[in-house]
């Protein structure tokens, strides 16, 4: 094996390369960007070089600059990770011209599975299931028209060259497939240099299951059993699984076989995985993707091995470690995908810095990229980490990953905690009643946090009122001495004022109407004789108290304030978070209906279609395509109609 590994990628899955590397006693090699400079994936290696500016165009993506990175730090191998350069055929060639080796399949294969519609023609000719739909090479809107009609409505335009739910859109009805089509066109082209589309038949009650596959250069291919990726926001995953609840042996021996067919067909070696779209006993093929997949851990759980090393072993000539037949499944393992984004806001991300980051560190997988006090930016992917559990059986991990997610506190940045939280404990979920649509159906799932409780609500007092100085110099107690009356001090936070009294244990506190005996501990607080496991993290102008991995805010309230102004919208468009302006689809003057769309964003992979708040008039246009706004620019103002 080489000695000698660059990670061509940052955040967790540089991390988790890294440490299996490290185990082999490889030398490893990061590369970063101006964003990354004091990133975790940086302090674990060996070496690391900055290879340009924050955006992902100007760093991760130029392959150019990262094979002279190779060059000069003499790295014998490559990794991509997942994402930026791992699935990108010109980039692997140009691995193997500079006689470094390209740790992931040849060009051949990744350009075969690259664009959908010819991966479908190659998997037809195959024998593999497809979807019906249209795959072809015209793209005009006419045919597009027609082959939706052909295939009946409702459709899923998907961009051919993508993934991720990038360049992805469902569509109803005939009268929304002009725009559907532009837009998924348009977040294609940015996303992935290239603006073709396929489409097909969109399944109302599917479920997204795929196939972990492995090859190596001797003629050897299996398959490492299923993951069931269904539940899932914006076409992304959510909360993976392995293996898939309901699963029987004899569609796995199918779905297996058709995977190791599909990777067969275009001389696949490395690992790759093959997505299947299933409802009912039958399956169809959708898309291989030609790299490790976000969540090949559970993968990892469920065979005990290790994909990474299998990756840089086949990678350095050797054979496959295992046959078919030496492969078994144990028990089950759930994963699950903490963002920083805000499910209330249609999860747009949340930028911001990771002012108090504390995860589990028993019974559970922690793939992290961040640590507390780094920042969430605008120019990558907002995921936090990746939680991992493996259990005997379903209904054990299912809790184990519940435990996990309640023992999880993060202060900084809006989170998704509550959501995987809520998924966990539904009796939907742990029945394995679910499909792709199980969030859209189940919108309690992104209701806003209930109020506190009574235990919460003393112990952000408890941390408001501080500790009672020891010394009893009159001056500097904090125990609400009065002369001639009993202590007393009045506590506000938020809407709630306490009266709290000192008492020998602790303190008296009284809010609507009621009288509670509280007491602080390391571990959380006791209030009327019952304790609580809560963390409290107190900062200049709120204090946070989490319980069970929800947070719940109370501003500090200081009377002798002025009055805040509120900021009311009126006509101003603005943008909900840092980004960039890819589009502008309004001009000065023209009038535009409540709901229209004016402008279209891109921010930490995603695209952000900002519509008229009411009808009106584009009174001026404050932005340019290509423009990078801060949260809360005015993009468009707007006068009312005439």
């Amino acid at each position: 094996m080489f000695s000698s590994l660059l990670i061509a990628n940052r955040g967790e899955i540089a991390c988790r390369i890294i440490r299996t590397a490290r185990k082999l006693g490889l030398r490893t090699i990061a590369v970063y960007s101006d964003a990354d400079a004091g990133a975790m994936h940086v302090a674990m290696a060996d070496e690391a070089y900055r290879i340009g500016a924050a955006p992902a165009r100007e760093s991760y993506l130029r392959g150019d600059v990262i094979l002279d990175v190779a060059r000069r730090a003499g790295a014998e191998a490559i990794h991509p990770g997942y994402g930026f350069l791992s699935e990108n055929a010109d980039f692997a060639e140009a691995c193997a011209t500079a006689r470094v080796v390209f740790v992931g399949p040849p060009a051949s294969a990744i350009r075969a599975m690259g664009g959908k519609s010819e991966a479908k023609a190659l998997m037809q000719a195959a024998g593999v299931p497809l979807v019906p739909g249209y795959h072809g090479e015209a793209q005009d809107l006419a045919t597009l028209r027609e082959a939706a009609i052909a295939i009946g409505f409702p459709v899923l335009i998907k961009a051919s060259a993508g993934g991720g739910g990038k360049g992805m859109r469902v569509v109803e009805s005939l009268d929304t497939l002009e725009a559907a089509v532009t837009g998924a066109k348009r977040e294609a082209i940015s996303s992935f240099g290239d603006d073709r589309v396929l489409i097909e038949r969109y399944l109302t009650q599917p479920r997204h299951i795929e196939i972990q596959v492995f090859a190596d250069s001797h003629g050897n291919c299996i398959h490492l059993f299923e993951r069931d990726c269904s539940v899932q926001r914006r076409h992304q995953k959510v909360i993976e699984e392995a293996p898939a609840p309901g699963m029987t042996p004899a569609m796995r021996d199918a779905m297996g076989a058709a995977a190791v067919a599909a990777a067969r067909a275009v001389g696949y070696v490395g690992a790759g995985t093959v997505e299947f779209i299933v409802e009912g006993d039958s399956f169809a093929f959708m898309e291989m993707n030609t790299r490790l997949q976000v969540e090949h851990p559970v993968t990892e759980a469920i065979t005990g091995q290790d994909l990474v090393e299998w990756q840089l072993l086949v990678a350095s000539g050797g054979a496959l470690p295992l046959r078919q037949d030496q492969l078994a499944i144990a028990g089950h393992a759930f994963e699950a995908r903490l963002y920083a984004e805000d499910p209330q806001r249609d999860f747009l991300p949340s930028i911001g810095r990771l002012v108090h980051l504390s995860l589990p560190e028993t019974g559970v997988r922690i793939d992290a990229g961040v640590r507390a006090g780094d920042a969430i930016g605008v120019d990558y992917d907002p995921m936090i980490a990746k939680l991992i559990v493996h259990g005997p059986d379903r209904s054990t991990a299912l809790r184990q990953l519940a435990k996990a997610l309640g023992n999880c506190a993060i202060v900084g940045v809006q989170t998704n905690l509550g959501l995987l939280r809520g998924i966990a404990v539904h009796p939907d979920f742990a029945a394995g009643r679910f499909d792709t649509g199980f969030i859209g159906r189940n919108p309690a799932l992104l209701a806003p946090t209930a109020a506190p409780d009574t235990a919460v609500t003393a112990a952000a007092l408890l941390e408001a009122i501080g500790p009672v100085p020891d010394d009893r110099d009159p001056w500097a107690a904090g125990d609400g001495f009065r002369l001639n009356l009993p202590a007393e001090r009045e506590v506000t936070l938020g809407g709630i004022t306490a009266i709290a009294q000192p008492l020998d244990q602790g303190w008296s506190l009284t809010w609507d109407g009621a009288t509670h005996v509280a007491q602080q501990r390391p571990y959380g607080v006791v209030v009327d004789g019952i304790s609580r496991t809560l963390s409290v993290v107190a900062l200049v102008d709120r204090i946070v108290v989490i319980d069970a991995g929800v947070n719940h805010v109370f501003e500090r309230v200081d009377l002798l304030a002025p009055p805040r102004m509120i900021a009311l919208g009126g006509g101003r468009v603005t943008a909900p978070i840092p980004g960039r302006v890819a589009g502008i689809l309004v001009v000065e003057g023209e009038a535009v209906t409540q709901g229209q769309v004016l402008v279209v964003m891109e921010a930490m992979k995603m695209e952000l279609s900002l519509a008229a708040p009411a009808d009106g008039i584009v009174a001026a246009l404050r932005c340019a395509i290509g423009d990078m706004v801060s949260e809360g620019f005015e993009l468009i103002e707007l006068r009312p109609a005439e």
